[in-house]
């Protein structure tokens, strides 16, 4: 249990789970240097293209040397088969865009947290009934913060994480803290296709840095 609690610990502690996919590796590492230097230390690398897999192993070994204190984890984790291959790859927890119980299953096997999609009060009951400790809301820019404010008297003491179209300001951050978030999810709108497409390192950096000091003020 001592990774998924740290991990879970980490999540809540950052405020914030970066995560991002890109088809180039050494692009991929650059990303995850530029967020780890500018103070992350749990992000997720998400399952969206053929190269992922490789492409995590490779990631995975250069985490372990140079950063060692990062957590790496896995996201759009559909099915049982990806879950395995994944953890045997050194996935520290487990992210899904949906819940399928086989899957938390791998995950409750090897002790590691394991992050669920939800859109729905079913849902989140679903997800709550096979394990999650933290749900991921999703999508996010869809819901808005409203959904959280009506659901967590529902659902008191859970752990909710949106995520899809989060934005880097102060008043949609703000806005999901206050309605009850206990962190964010930042993909495109942190690593944009920009950042990406054209190695914008430094505008990833100032902007990663700006993004903790306004969930540090949302709280």
């Amino acid at each position: 249990m001592k990774i998924k609690k740290a991990v879970l610990s980490s999540i809540l502690t950052q405020g914030m789970l970066p995560l991002f996919f890109y088809d180039d590796a050494e692009v991929s590492l650059q990303i995850i240097r530029t967020l780890y230097n500018a103070g992350i230390r749990v992000m997720e690398y998400t399952n969206r293209a053929k190269p992922a897999f490789e492409n995590f192993k490779v990631l995975r070994k250069v985490v372990d040397k140079e950063m060692p204190d990062l957590y790496f984890g896995i996201g759009t984790i559909k099915n049982i088969s990806e879950a395995e291959a994944f953890v045997d790859a050194g996935a520290d927890f487990i992210v899904a865009p949906t819940i399928n119980p086989e899957v938390a299953k791998v995950a409750h096997k090897h002790k590691l947290l394991w992050i669920p999609g939800c859109m729905t009060p079913t849902e989140i009951y679903t997800a709550q009934k096979n394990g999650a400790e933290l749900i991921k809301i999703f999508p996010a820019n869809v819901l808005g913060p409203g959904f959280i404010s009506a659901v967590k008297e529902i659902f008191p003491g859970v752990l909710f994480m949106p995520t899809g179209g989060v934005e880097l300001n102060s008043e949609n951050i703000n806005g999901w803290f206050n309605a009850g978030a206990s962190a964010v999810g930042m993909g495109g709108k942190l690593i944009s296709k920009d950042v990406l497409n054209k190695r914008l390192y430094e505008k990833l950096h100032t902007d990663t840095a700006s993004a903790i000091e306004l969930i540090k003020a949302a709280r």
